[in-house]
């Protein structure tokens, strides 16, 4: 784990799942408890459930309606927003996160909290854990319309907050998300090493990997 030259980073940019969350509650959400639930409301086998999902999945990763709730709701059927409610439990923050954002706020950066999640999963996010006070702006990528994973993100971003991409911190779990990062200017960049706590660490190619905060803290 590299040292950040922190004089050289005035805005941290923070994914939210997987980064600041731990990505367990995601993975469980859609690849056990909604496979579970689609099969008892359509009276079908799991398996059969999962082999209906699965390729869905797979054709939609990566770009902004995998990421939207409104979009699976409507192609499923089902609400996910309440889908999600009944596993709310499981949301939980990387282990000191919360210490990481509080000494970078108090460091004097602009800190802001970019994520893929939609609308209503990031404010299901954040009433049980409390994020918010630790971020200058808070943005979804559909409020631009575009995933992180396209430049068109990036662009729309730098139009929104004015930031100096060489002089930026941005920290993700996504391979693919950090390339793009990376494409764009971003001048330091960091993956997670263990996203989902219940699975071991990941090989995060040419990118080095935060393992702990602790390690970061300016």
């Amino acid at each position: 784990m590299p040292s950040l030259p922190w004089t050289e980073i005035d805005t941290v940019l923070l994914d939210m799942d997987g980064t600041l969350l731990d990505l367990h509650f995601d993975n469980h959400f859609w690849l056990e408890h909604l496979p579970q639930r689609y099969a008892e409301l359509h009276g079908i086998s799991r398996a059969l459930a999962d082999a209906e999902l699965l390729p869905l999945f797979h054709e939609h990763a990566g770009q902004l309606n995998w990421y939207c709730t409104d979009f699976w709701s409507r192609e499923l059927k089902l609400s996910i927003r309440d889908l999600k409610r009944e596993v709310a439990h499981l949301i939980a923050l990387r282990p000191d996160a919360d210490t990481f954002l509080a000494a970078v706020r108090a460091a004097g950066k602009r800190v802001v909290l970019i994520t893929n999640a939609h609308r209503d999963s990031l404010s299901l996010k954040l009433e049980r854990i409390e994020l918010a006070p630790y971020f200058d702006r808070l943005i979804s990528s559909h409020d631009y319309g575009f995933a992180k994973e396209a430049q068109q993100f990036w662009f729309a971003l730098q139009q929104d907050l004015g930031f100096d991409a060489a002089r930026s911190l941005f920290i993700d779990d996504s391979l693919p998300v950090l390339r793009s990062a990376r494409d764009f200017g971003v001048g330091h960049l960091l993956a997670v090493r263990q996203p989902d706590s219940r699975k071991g660490p990941k090989d995060t190619e040419e990118f080095a990997a935060v393992e702990d905060y602790r390690d970061l803290l300016p």
